[in-house]
């Protein structure tokens, strides 16, 4: 079962010696309307407002009916997902993963989608201590040189990364080794005999774009081959600024002959792009990605990919967030980095130019 932004049943009547929702909403200076939709994320609420409604919640230490019920009880089971974006097939698949694996243990999951937007990232971490998650898997989409440090302020529960580290916050991680995947398949491309290879990567500062790059360059210095800056542009893990992104390297001077998308979604991207501008793949220009997917085989040329192990991915996590849960835990923060798996296809071929 995911339940998505459960509504919170508090209407202002707490128990006795506790905080209500009019404690709440007179503490913030706005009305209960408003703490209402900050807590249950259902209406909108500018973030100022929601600054101060989550300000005077922690001040005043209200907590949801439902949610002191639980807490006689010292639990939820309920778990938090916090993910960067749901429409991602990575993604999704990680999330039936990690279902069928909190299911089976007798835990229910909170489904929350950041949309690679760290103000929204943060907006759910609260509402999901507002519902008392027992804990949270958590795929980050922030950078910058206090977002380690804002993090932690917010993770008073136990956590789980995936698929992204936060630099200079030890937390238990699972992810793959992106560098090494990556690495693979542009060495499949140089064998072919491409020397000019394109990429599209991800944010500048989060963690899984950046390891794809260094592999990507790793793979070209193994060959002698000097980084082109030129061919290498930040699509955002997304398909729009994925298609700018492939554009403006196929428009500028000395195309490449081969390109890599560093996620399933700037591929699609990519390969409109290829179409728009009249390319073919793999006559004018060979492609492959990092993620497989179903699509991957739908496409004409079916897809050269680099698969990660999505079932692993996601039973692991939760396992580590229930071991962790449990007490059953080292001190110190497990790091579980699963091995990609290159899929060649069709998409790739030797260079016609």
């Amino acid at each position: 079962m995911i339940v998505s932004n459960p509504a919170a049943k508090d209407k202002g009547n707490g128990a006795s010696g506790h905080a209500t929702i009019r404690d709440v909403a007179r503490a913030a200076a706005v009305s209960t309307a408003t703490v209402s939709a900050t807590v249950n994320a259902s209406a909108y609420v500018s973030p100022a407002l929601q600054q101060r409604v989550w300000a005077a919640i922690e001040r005043v230490g209200y907590q949801p009916d439902a949610v002191a019920r639980s807490l006689r009880k010292g639990v939820t089971r309920m778990l938090g997902l916090l993910l960067a974006d749901i429409t991602n097939p990575f993604t999704t698949a990680v999330v039936h993963s990690m279902e069928a694996t909190a299911h089976a243990r007798g835990y229910t999951l909170m489904l929350c989608n950041s949309d690679e937007d760290a103000a929204k990232e943060e907006t759910h971490l609260r509402l999901l201590r507002t519902h008392r998650a027992d804990g949270v898997v958590l795929m980050p989409v922030g950078t910058g040189a206090d977002y380690a440090a804002r993090m932690a302020r917010l993770l008073r529960i136990p956590a789980v990364l995936v698929d992204r580290r936060i630099r200079d916050l030890a937390l238990d991680l699972v992810t793959t080794d992106g560098a090494a995947g990556t690495r693979a398949a542009i060495a499949h491309i140089l064998a072919l005999g491409h020397r000019r290879i394109g990429i599209v990567t991800g944010p500048p500062g989060v963690s899984a774009g950046d390891e794809r790059l260094a592999g990507y360059r790793a793979a070209l210095d193994g060959q002698g081959i000097p980084f082109d800056p030129r061919l290498a542009r930040s699509g955002d893990f997304r398909h729009g600024p994925a298609y700018a992104a492939t554009r403006a390297i196929l428009e500028g001077e000395d195309p490449p002959t081969a390109l890599f998308a560093c996620n399933n979604l700037m591929a699609i991207g990519m390969m409109r792009a290829i179409a728009d501008l009249g390319l073919s793949c793999p006559g004018d220009l060979s492609v492959a990605c990092f993620d497989d997917f179903e699509w991957a085989t739908a496409f004409q040329p079916r897809l050269t990919t680099v698969a990660q192990p999505t079932d692993a991915i996601g039973a692991t996590a939760v396992e580590l967030l229930l071991d962790r849960l449990a007490g059953a835990a080292p001190d110190e923060p497990r790091q579980v980095v699963l091995a990609p798996r290159l899929i060649v296809r069709d998409s790739c071929a030797a260079p016609s130019r």
